[in-house]
């Protein structure tokens, strides 16, 4: 089947976060006409397979308590085996309603108020408000941009561990938002340290299907058994399959003793089971929806090769250089705006939501994030808004 990813489909007038008007200007200063390419989530229609799964779920009329079957456990099984080349027991999949309260619930589990937690700036910023509204504090290993490229600073990394009797370390990989697909290499030399300092390692690898073919995504599921016993793995069909709305997540952890005491606090708050809606997108996503992400991720790497090319004619000055894995562009814009506020120019000049680069973090300043994850018209509009509004 070939899937339309030019279509135009209106989301303003339903409940989407993205596009809803009334939800957006509470946070771009009251501004309500702005085009939105901000909230991580993809402008397309789901698979049909996927759609049709959860028409029989209407069809069939009855919506009540739901448990999850070996069909369910074998299709992430089978997914993470053939796409990621990583085995995965059944055992250690636990649902969980998010990756963030995920995040949020292994904080609660495996620390106490006031404990020290690693991220590296820029990062996604609910680390540091799940972090912090845990009543944990934040210290960070900020990644090394080398004109747009970042790496890590490792001998910071374990500084930091060291000297701040850190507890818990948030990954992300692929890294929202430099875009980044951290090496085996890189995994292993933070994977080392943290074993050697008894750091638990929080790994979120929601975009982790959402690679671009000159790239191979290496799970911290894929290295030695060894990094097993401090680790979490957040994932979930929701950026694979643009399934956000369903709130599901695939929480994996292999160490038994880990894995009983998060289930614990999940308990204490009645987390169980997916939604009927949630275990149908599990299993017809992994097992019939490879197709549309194939031909989803092609016309991701098509956008994101735009934006080059279109940077490249009309704001030479802007720096970017294209993700290795997910659909958000980082992308400098110091130089091109110079003394123009930055708020100021995207909401009432280009009019434009997108994420500004400080809220991942001091070092994001200058920057914006930018979600290419829609129709190229859409992707063409925002960016000739942008340099309308400059000239």
């Amino acid at each position: 089947m070939k899937y339309n990813f030019d279509e135009v489909i209106d989301r303003a007038s339903t409940n989407s976060k993205k596009w809803n008007s009334e939800i957006y200007k509470t946070i771009y200063n009251g501004n309500s006409d702005l085009l939105p390419l901000w909230v991580a989530d993809m402008d397309f229609k789901v698979a049909q397979p996927i759609l049709d799964s959860m028409s029989k779920i209407i069809e069939h009329g009855v919506l009540g308590y739901t448990s999850v079957d070996e069909e369910y456990y074998n299709a992430i099984i089978n997914w993470n085996k053939k796409r990621k080349n990583i085995n995965i027991d059944k055992d250690w999949i636990v649902f969980t309603n998010g990756v963030v309260p995920a995040i949020s619930f292994v904080i609660q589990t495996f620390s106490q108020k006031e404990d020290n937690i690693l991220i590296q700036t820029p990062v996604y910023h609910p680390f540091r408000m799940t972090t912090e509204n845990n009543g944990r504090k934040v210290i960070t290993n900020p990644l090394v941009n080398n004109e747009g490229y970042y790496t890590i600073d490792f001998q910071d990394f374990e500084k930091k561990i060291i000297e701040n009797k850190i507890k818990i370390f948030i990954l992300c990989n692929p890294h929202n938002p430099v875009g980044r697909v951290w090496t085996k290499d890189e995994l292993t030399k933070m994977g080392d340290i943290c074993l050697k300092h008894n750091v638990l390692v929080i790994s979120d690898e929601i975009h982790s299907d959402l690679i671009f073919k000159e790239n191979t995504h290496c799970s911290f599921l894929s290295l030695d058994r060894k990094y097993f016993s401090n680790l979490v793995v957040c994932t979930a069909p929701s950026k694979t399959f643009n399934l956000a709305g369903v709130q599901i997540s695939l929480i994996l952890i292999p160490n038994k003793e880990v894995r009983e005491a998060y289930q614990k606090t999940l308990g204490n708050v009645r987390i169980e089971t997916p939604n009927s809606f949630g275990i149908a997108a599990v299993k017809s996503g992994y097992t019939q929806g490879e197709e549309w992400l194939e031909q989803v991720i092609e016309y991701l790497d098509g956008n994101r090769k735009f934006i080059e090319n279109f940077l490249k004619e009309k704001l030479p000055k802007a720096k970017y250089i294209k993700p290795e894995g997910t659909y958000l562009a980082w992308i400098y814009l110091e130089d091109v705006l110079k003394d123009k506020k930055i708020e100021k120019f995207f909401e009432e000049e280009a009019k434009v939501a997108i994420d500004y680069g400080y809220w991942f973090g001091e070092e994001g300043r200058g920057y914006i994030r930018l979600n290419f994850a829609c129709p190229r018209s859409i992707l063409e509009e925002a960016l000739n808004r942008i340099v309308n509004a400059l000239e």
